[in-house]
């Protein structure tokens, strides 16, 4: 794939870069290495003051960058805006609590004693430039939840985005370097993904961070585990949305587009799978559909948009190909499933009924604004379909019933039981998932501790 940007909204090509040569990758990992020395050393308010001045300065550049990311990969422009506040809340809520977060651990005295130390102690160490290859579909964010944490444990940063969003990943390392922070500590690598595999093979790269398809991160986790490099991986989910007969169903249904369709639909904790009880089944359904239909798709640069194009032509032709494949084998569209007449990557907003385990649907994830709509007898067969999945990175649960709370909570297999509401990350609770949705956790203080060296220090009597 080309290093370019491509307006998704009408297919031109408005800007392309020559991909980095081998000399210039070098120039790169040198200076990441050397930078980590004295890094390092610095302080949590040293670093604290610096991510503190970026995120006012992502405040100060938000309508601007928010453009960019709308034009590179199609997000409504109101939502862009959005994900650069939060990567500004981020910034600052790393640069509050990263001291504490990474304070050292002191075990109990009779702990202390019984080793036959004097003292002990347990201190979070960084581990040096840790590589991060990130995805298109929330530009800024992907990026700033691991940059936050890292910055402030110590580590260096190196940047491979995605190829469709080169202005944003180039606008990531200026606003690092404006802010204060030298040039070593936050580079971008403008390269293909196939220049990724040798520069995660190089010692001066101590782990890598990966958000993306499942090819990409075994591709990733191959790699690290013949050179012994930590990885955290983030590869995608379907998360189930689970409607009991209890829960407020006209919340339910209201939240459950919203959950369905945030970013066009291209988000890896969209609820894709809506699970009903057959009790509540008809009444849902009839007022998801009405509010899938009434969805207003259009120019993702105007406010009252709220569907854009998909970022790429090839990901539009791959949920078409999940459709028809559905619709072949005997599913029904009860709204869209269709591309509309106009240029663009567009897809209608679309809900499936009739799925069956043959269907690639059913297993396989619908990166767009098409929902899969499941009828369920009870709440036995309602966790048996949510898992039938070989994703598990979160999930929805509606109902006003905590006997089925507790239900969800110990037996939904996935990262996140979110209940009477949506799935979102937000940097004081860990993000990741099970099985395929890959491992690892991201934000909070189990992030921040991902990419640091745990060591003990013990003291003899």
């Amino acid at each position: 794939m080309p290093i370019a940007t491509v307006n998704p909204a009408n297919g031109e090509t408005l800007k392309t870069y020559e991909a980095m040569g081998a000399e210039e990758i070098e120039r790169r990992l040198q200076l990441a290495e050397a930078t980590f020395r004295t890094y390092r050393t610095t302080t949590f308010d040293e670093r604290a003051r610096l991510l503190r001045r970026a995120a006012e300065l992502l405040d100060e550049d938000q309508r601007d960058i928010a453009r960019v990311m709308t034009t590179e990969m199609g997000k409504p422009v109101k939502q862009a805006r959005a994900e650069a506040a939060k990567c500004a809340k981020a910034m600052r809520w790393y640069a509050d609590h990263a001291a504490e977060l990474l304070a050292d651990e002191e075990p109990s005295a009779d702990d202390v004693k019984d080793s036959g130390a004097s003292r002990a102690l347990v201190r979070y160490r960084p581990l040096g430039p840790v590589l991060a290859v990130m995805p298109w579909n929330f530009p800024l964010w992907q990026v700033v939840r691991f940059a936050a944490p890292a910055l402030m444990a110590g580590n260096v940063g190196l940047l491979k985005h995605a190829s469709n969003v080169p202005q944003t990943a180039l606008y990531l390392e200026d606003l690092f370097h404006r802010a204060g922070f030298s040039e070593g500590t936050f580079q971008t690598l403008l390269i293909g993904s196939g220049a990724v595999d040798d520069i995660l093979r190089d010692d001066r790269v101590k782990a890598a961070t990966l958000t993306g398809s499942e090819p990409a991160g075994r591709a990733v986790a191959s790699t690290a585990s013949e050179m012994i490099k930590k990885t955290v991986l983030e590869l995608g989910g379907s998360d189930p949305f689970v409607v009991m007969p209890s829960a407020d169903i006209d919340r339910a249904a209201e939240i459950a587009v919203t959950a369905r369709v945030q970013n066009n639909g291209q988000s890896c904790i969209a609820a894709k799978r809506f699970i009903v009880h057959t009790d509540v089944y008809d009444a849902f359904a009839e007022r998801f559909v009405r509010g899938m239909q009434t969805l207003k798709v259009g120019d993702p640069l105007q406010e009252d948009t709220e569907i854009g194009p998909l970022a790429s032509e090839q990901g539009r032709a791959d949920l078409e190909e999940l459709v028809d494949d559905a619709t072949r084998a005997g599913a029904r569209a009860l709204c869209g499933g269709e591309r509309p007449d106009r240029e663009g990557w567009y897809y209608r907003p679309t809900v499936l009924t009739g799925i069956t385990r043959e269907m690639r649907i059913h297993r396989e994830e619908a990166f767009g604004p098409v929902a899969t709509l499941y009828r369920a007898a009870d709440l036995d067969e309602a966790v048996l379909i949510a898992n039938d999945s070989p994703f598990g990175l979160s999930s929805n649960v509606w109902t006003r019933d905590e006997a089925e709370i507790d239900r969800f909570v110990r037996d939904l297999e996935a990262g996140g039981v979110y209940v009477n509401g949506m799935t979102a990350s937000h940097p004081a609770f860990p993000f990741g998932g099970v099985k395929r949705s890959g491992y690892g956790r991201e934000l909070s203080g189990h992030g921040i501790r991902e990419f640091c060296n745990i060591t003990t220090v013990w003291h003899g009597a």
